[in-house]
């Protein structure tokens, strides 16, 4: 069930006893609420217990859009959540999945730098689409960080890779 403040409670229990379903006018023991009532009805409609639909029902309006009038509805959805009695299945929003864990551009230069056969640096480069002197920056940086960065050719290119710690 999802988690409700007080205010969405009242809202969507006075909803509930109207034959309309109507959310407004709000209830007199929020009636001065103002913002607190308005973010409450926004987090209703976004959890589907609300909507919001074209009424003509002069009471039963929440904002005019041009001659367009709308008002707030309980869903039945929102009938579930209070439990006036009714078979409603209520979803539950779906669990947000795991984002994968970002690796920074300083990650990813370390990692390239501790294989064993080392970087390019049009390999670094590469990985970071940073600039040469960019990435040079990167490497003095991390010499100053305390990482012991040797530096040897394989044929014409030079390579760099983190010397093993003693």
């Amino acid at each position: 069930m999802p988690k409700l403040n007080d205010t969405q409670l009242i809202l969507l229990s006075a909803a509930a006893r109207l034959s309309s379903g109507s959310l407004m006018p709000v209830p007199d023991s929020i009636a001065g609420a103002g913002d607190r009532a308005a973010k409450a009805i926004t987090a209703l409609v976004k959890q589907g217990l609300v909507e919001e639909r074209e009424t003509n029902d002069a009471a039963s309006v929440h904002r005019n859009d041009g001659d367009v009038r709308y008002g707030v509805f309980i869903t039945e959805a929102g009938l579930g959540v209070i439990d006036t009695g009714r078979d409603v299945e209520v979803e539950e929003p779906a669990a947000a999945t795991a984002k994968p864990v970002r690796q920074s551009k300083s990650a990813t230069l370390i990692a390239l730098l501790e294989r064993n056969d080392g970087a390019t640096m049009a390999d670094l480069i590469g990985a970071t689409d940073w600039l040469p002197h960019t990435t040079r920056a990167a490497l003095t940086g991390l010499r100053k960080k305390g990482h012991v960065i040797e530096r040897g050719k394989r044929g014409d290119e030079t390579f760099y890779r983190i010397a093993a710690t003693a």
